[in-house]
């Protein structure tokens, strides 16, 4: 069942073959949507088998995480089999989906869902753009060659908070070229906003959604660590920042309105569970990739490395639980590398989405995570919330 806005695109490639991590060790978690239930499953899974292993013990996904060795818990439930992973990734495009059969939801659901900014020094200098451009991408070539020429592109070896930051900051007060973006990038303290509430990212297969009056925006393929109450690191997986350089660039004070609209914060396909065998120092190794394909022939590649992150994820996670208590856990998305300038309309006026573009993020540790944009108003309205996830387990007798 297609929805009007949404029919006619050509399928998404969901297969198991595309989207899984290659090690075929790898412990997954995350949520399936039930239609015979009217809500959500914990699910994981087993061979080529998806399970439903919500139980009173693990009623929801931050249950499962809040758990002394979400490990053990999500391989010793038995749960029982919403049949292939095949089945349900065809029926997790949003485009063709059948509402009558089971579907891959958001692998996370009552966390908090936050995200760093300006992380990657690398890429500050885009940030920079953003500013002095206010928001209009035709400036945006001019700009970074005067920006390239003022104050260099080597920011990378940078440690922030360090003395050599705090002197290049000086230096660039002294010449009225201080920027909030720099303070965050390389002064003490990191860039940390809502990206998301809690059960309102979409999974893998759903359409992700640009403001309809954004006309510079850009993905952003991160990693996002997976948070228990106690700060405990207890998995990761891949998400979509969607980023709106028009909206953040005419004022910094817009950062809610460019980060957190319907639809816009994808996460996906599934949780990694840490274990004794993949774990934090995998997570700073990943290499991710970035593929967009528009319905027009066009194509952007790039790429993100987590190597060059300028703030670890550990002090990242350590910042964010420093600022207030996060019961249900948080889903901490650290920043990318990647900030597109390949030109699309015309010369000088960078990358923009366009309706339709397929977005594909994919790591070898973490899988893939695949997209279609399209505006925010023609995504699926976010309508099943707390309450009504409260009500629904209570109905199914999963609450205690």
């Amino acid at each position: 069942m297609s929805t009007p806005s949404s029919a006619g695109l050509p399928a998404l490639d969901l297969q198991a073959s595309q989207v899984l991590p290659t090690d075929p060790g790898a412990l997954l978690v995350g949520r399936a949507w039930l239609p015979a239930a009217g809500g959500p499953a914990v699910v994981t899974l087993r061979g080529d088998q998806v399970f439903d292993i919500t139980s009173r013990e693990a009623p929801t996904v931050r249950d499962l995480f809040e758990a002394a060795a979400p490990p053990a818990l999500a391989a010793s439930t038995p749960g029982r089999s919403l049949g292939s992973l095949d089945s349900l990734l065809r029926n997790s495009d949003e485009a063709s989906r059948d509402l009558g059969r089971p579907w891959l939801l958001s692998p996370v659901d009552l966390q908090a869902v936050k995200a760093a900014g300006v992380t990657f020094a690398s890429s500050l200098l885009e940030r920079l753009i953003e500013e002095q451009s206010k928001g209009v991408p035709e400036r945006a070539a001019q700009l970074r060659r005067d920006m390239i020429e003022l104050i260099g592109t080597d920011l990378a070896r940078l440690v922030p908070g360090s003395e050599q930051a705090e002197a290049l900051k000086r230096r660039l007060m002294e010449r009225a070229m201080w920027s909030q973006y720099l303070e965050v990038g390389i002064g003490p303290d990191p860039e940390i906003f809502t990206k998301a509430q809690p059960l309102s990212s979409v999974g893998l297969g759903a359409h992700a959604g640009i403001h309809p009056r954004s006309r510079w925006n850009n993905p952003e393929p991160e990693v996002a660590l997976v948070l228990s109450s106690a700060g405990r690191m207890v998995g990761a997986t891949l998400a979509n920042d969607v980023n709106l350089r028009d909206f953040e660039g005419r004022s910094a004070l817009l950062l809610g309105m460019a980060k957190d609209n319907n639809a816009s914060c994808a996460i996906g396909p599934f949780v990694r569970v840490f274990d004794a065998n993949w774990g934090e120092l995998e997570v700073e190794a990943l290499e991710l990739s970035l593929r967009v394909v528009g319905t027009d022939g066009f194509v952007l590649e790039g790429s993100s490395s987590m190597a060059r992150i300028s703030r670890p994820p550990r002090a990242l996670a350590d910042a964010l639980m420093s600022m207030h208590q996060y019961p249900d856990g948080a889903v901490l998305l650290l920043g990318t590398l990647f900030a597109p300038i390949q030109d699309r309309e015309a010369p000088g006026q960078g990358f923009t989405h366009h309706t339709g573009d397929v977005v594909t993020i994919r790591t070898p540790g973490l899988g893939a995570l695949c997209n279609r944009v399209m505006p925010s108003d023609r995504c699926a309205p976010w309508s099943f919330g707390a309450g009504e996830l409260m009500r629904n387990l209570a109905a199914r007798g999963l609450l205690s």
